[in-house]
């Protein structure tokens, strides 16, 4: 799976991105990244992305003409990927988006900046994404944020394919959040890790985690419990 990223500050990347799993995986070529400068599809000599806001809105706004050439560029090298804007006028990204981006055989992640982007430079994407609801200077993090989630789902990225089944917001949770996790030494500060986890017994381990994992999901987060376990139903 290839990651490009249009941006105007192609030195952050892979940044973070190159340690752990997902720089493991840069390097063993499981998947790729190209860092595409914005800049470089700008006219004149001060290659400039930005222009006043119409209508007397304050800060900058990027401009149309360089995000449509950089698109281009990358579409005619890639034709198959899937174009992303990060905005906060997006769809929320979740764990089962990340699954959706991860049959893509190629990403675009087009980064914002300042205000935000010439309305019209919008159709040239596939959709937008926001992961939260909150504002970012730039969405540079935001991508960074959306290639970590997604890459770690590619298969032969992750070294324990069966470790994503029982995480937060996997289909072993249905859901929902992890129960919670112990390791050794098995008594830290006079709290003793379950008697269930160290009795060898699977079928109860599995038991436990899963109501530990409902009751942590209707404590912390009841916003993701679905309506059929409140219901009893399985």
């Amino acid at each position: 799976m290839h990651f490009h990223v249009i941006t105007i500050f192609p030195e952050l990347f892979p940044g973070p991105l190159g340690a752990g799993v997902v720089g493991r995986a840069l390097q063993a070529e499981q998947i790729s990244m190209s860092a595409h400068d914005l800049r470089d599809h700008a006219e004149g000599p001060h290659r400039q992305v930005d222009d006043a806001a119409y209508g007397g809105v304050a800060g900058m706004v990027l401009k149309p003409e360089p995000l449509k050439r950089a698109v281009d560029s990358v579409r005619a090298a890639e034709p198959r990927l899937h174009a992303i804007l990060l905005s906060p006028q997006g769809r929320p990204f979740t764990q089962d988006v990340a699954h959706e981006l991860a049959t893509h055989p190629a990403l675009l992640l087009v980064c914002g900046r300042y205000q935000g982007v010439d309305e019209r430079a919008i159709a040239l994407v596939d959709e937008q994404l926001s992961i939260g609801d909150y504002v970012l200077s730039g969405d540079e993090v935001a991508a960074m944020v959306v290639i970590e989630a997604t890459a770690r789902l590619v298969p032969g990225v992750v070294g324990s394919p069966e470790s994503l089944d029982d995480e937060t917001f996997s289909s072993g949770t249905a859901g929902g959040l992890a129960a919670p996790l112990y390791t050794r030494p098995a008594v830290f500060d006079g709290l003793e890790v379950p008697a269930v986890l160290r009795g060898g017994d699977h079928a109860a381990i599995a038991r436990w985690r899963r109501e530990q994992a409902m009751m942590r999901t209707e404590r912390g987060r009841p916003d993701l419990v679905r309506s059929d376990r409140r219901s009893g139903g399985k």
